[in-house]
């Protein structure tokens, strides 16, 4: 699947707020805790349990979260199709980066 410019503007509006809850959904039925999704997320993110959730109670944007992160230098070989897209033929960097973190939750 294509992404356009407006999937690519409507991903860096949304807010990790947003999105958390639906995370935690995923991970409960693979049979896995919050305490390794927030793992999951440091590794990728390098963000701490604490910092993501204030990212969370702020509801900070992907844009603003994504902007601030330390991507972790093996990101990039996280590799498939999440939500219909191969993520290695995603341009925009952002969209690519939640991807990722999509993917690896």
């Amino acid at each position: 699947m294509k992404v356009t410019s407006e999937h690519n503007e409507r991903i860096a509006k949304m807010t990790l707020a947003s999105v958390f809850p639906h995370y935690i959904t995923k991970i409960e039925k693979k049979g896995r805790t919050i305490e390794e999704l927030f793992k999951v997320i440091e590794w990728l993110t390098g963000y701490d349990k604490i910092k993501v959730q204030k990212f969370i109670d702020q509801k900070v944007t992907f844009e603003l979260f994504f902007q601030k992160a330390k991507l972790n230098p093996n990101a990039n070989l996280i590799k498939g199709v999440i939500c219909g897209y191969r993520i290695e033929e995603i341009e925009n960097p952002l969209t690519k980066q939640v991807r990722f973190l999509d993917k690896l939750v």
